[in-house]
């Protein structure tokens, strides 16, 4: 009878040890992008342009999502969604990067592991065909967490990453939009973004909770046109372009860097997720569309938090975006619903 009681015993432990490590590591797998945000108006794009943003944007989740499925980590289904938008010239990332006031490409990325903190960015590079990459590499194989310029571009090379000749980022659309802001400039308009109907912030990002319950955010861009003296914006700047903890959300951001660095957008969501327990879309929604707006700064973000809740939130007229739960049920969205 001992027996039978030691036997029922050990019997549900061990069971109750399954169902343990079932839940660790079979969390639902989620995976949130952005194409950038702006003044994105229905009338403004063709029917033609708008599908093949939205073929684009289904591509990368799915790739992602694919991705964790196979039981891949969060930081691979980032870096290939956020690859497959930065081989795209419909994107101000990689090759669709826009042009600085000298006429060359410069362009800023970063990754961030919700479960160690661990980060890395790039910025002001000129050769890297995939950013995103170079900043995972900084992230995993250096004891720092930002290379910028030559510096950046040697130890990316280094590592093996890809680079590409300038001319590769050439697009005629990206260089008539130099021109224009240049010619903007000469007659004292400056660079009145909200006064263009085209004008967006075309950087892209990935957050992706995966099976083992972990975040990863990433964030790339080209910057701003006609941008000047090696300016950086927000995107590689870990807290407020990209953010990533797993005790919170995971956040990537796009918009005018300037204030996004100012008000360290990416971090003030999770902080106020984590001190005042606010939902991740209340949160999003209080930094995005009243302390962000309240400074004059303009753009969005999007995220997810530690249960695969989405959150999409921007204070433009449009932001390129979508997010996947379900195996080839991609929800794709461009402009305000």
């Amino acid at each position: 009878m001992i027996g039978l009681i030691k036997y029922r015993f050990w019997l549900l432990f061990f069971t109750a040890g399954i169902i343990s490590f079932h839940c660790t590591y079979s969390q639902d797998i989620v995976l949130v992008i952005h194409g950038g945000a702006g003044n994105i108006y229905k009338e403004n794009i063709p029917d033609s342009l708008e599908v093949l943003y939205r073929l684009k944007l289904e591509e990368a989740l799915n790739a992602g999502y694919n991705a964790l499925e196979r039981g891949s980590s969060g930081l691979e289904a980032v870096k290939l969604a956020i690859n497959i938008l930065e081989d795209s010239p419909l994107f101000n990332a990689g090759k669709g990067a826009v042009f600085t006031n000298a006429g060359t490409n410069e362009m800023d990325a970063s990754v961030m592991d919700g479960e160690t903190l661990n980060s890395g960015a790039v910025a002001g590079i000129k050769h890297i065909k995939n950013p995103i990459n170079a900043a995972i590499e900084v992230m995993l194989y250096s004891p720092h967490v930002m290379m910028v310029g030559d510096g950046a571009e040697e130890f990316a090379k280094s590592r093996g990453i890809e680079l590409v000749d300038p001319s590769y980022y050439f697009t005629e659309k990206r260089y008539q939009q130099l021109l224009e802001a240049k010619e903007r400039e000469a007659n004292q308009e400056g660079m009145r973004m909200e006064t263009d109907i085209m004008y967006k912030f075309g950087t892209v990002g990935a957050v992706a909770l995966d099976k083992k319950g972990n975040i990863f955010a990433g964030t790339s861009t080209g910057g701003m046109t006609n941008k000047k003296y090696g300016r950086i914006g927000d995107s590689p700047i870990i807290g407020s372009g990209t953010y990533a903890n797993n005790k919170t959300c995971g956040i990537s951001a796009t918009g005018h860097g300037e204030y996004f660095i100012r008000s360290v957008v990416a971090y003030d969501i999770s902080a106020l997720m984590e001190y005042k327990g606010l939902g991740i879309q209340e949160a999003a929604d209080y930094v995005i569309k009243k302390k962000l707006k309240q400074l004059g700064g303009e753009g969005g973000v999007v995220g997810l938090d530690t249960k695969g809740n989405v959150m999409m939130s921007f204070n433009s007229n449009g932001m390129f975006r979508g997010y996947i739960k379900i195996k080839n049920k991609p929800n794709i969205f461009i402009f305000k619903e």
